[in-house]
């Protein structure tokens, strides 16, 4: 190999985490990690309201009348902010190495995943890109999709099944595809 391609090269010996604190001791990160499966992961709790008070007791700041379905897995519930009247489906992935806020009124639906790390594909260390995800007041985050990174998923937005959201969107609209583009408006009917 010329030494052109040797320089174009990603090298994992060099990965270095140690500037990222996890905000919890081993301990905590420990019982956590157990209680996730038994009380989370697991297909066979459907109590929301064991699960929020499991979650307060760990740190997540949870509004009123959130449902939490089953088969959840939540990496840091101290880095989760639900608010009220919120709902988060089954097989849910709130991948929270940094802060995951969710509005009021947000639904998640069955098997979204909400990716709060990723890495510097042009670092030849590959290091850590950990940016928070807000999704507001009313917005609605479809089967299967994916929020990356730093986005911010506006009020009443509409994230639709199977989407990838690389930028944050804008108040009341509907997106669709890989990566994401406005389909159309929402527009809420009362009556």
């Amino acid at each position: 190999m010329n030494e052109s391609s040797e320089r174009n090269k990603v090298d994992l010996s060099l990965y270095d985490n140690s500037t990222y604190s996890v905000g919890r001791g081993p301990f905590i990160r420990t019982l956590w990690y157990f209680v996730n499966i038994l009380f989370f992961q697991n297909p066979l709790n459907p109590s929301s309201g064991l699960k929020r008070r499991l979650l307060t007791l760990f740190g997540a700041r949870i509004g009123v009348g959130v449902v939490l379905k089953p088969s959840l897995n939540i990496k840091y519930p101290w880095n989760l902010t639900i608010g009220n009247h919120a709902w988060i489906g089954e097989r849910v992935w709130l991948d929270s190495l940094a802060q995951i806020t969710l509005g009021s009124n947000v639904c998640i639906s069955q098997g979204a995943y909400l990716c709060t790390g990723s890495h510097d594909s042009s670092d030849v260390r590959f290091r850590h890109q950990i940016e928070p995800i807000v999704v507001a007041e009313g917005a609605w985050i479809g089967a299967q999709a994916m929020i990356l990174p730093g986005v911010t998923v506006k009020t009443h937005s509409v994230v639709a099944a199977g989407s990838v959201i690389t930028r944050s969107t804008e108040p009341y609209l509907i997106y669709t595809g890989n990566p994401a583009l406005v389909v159309g408006e929402r527009i809420i009917r009362h009556g």
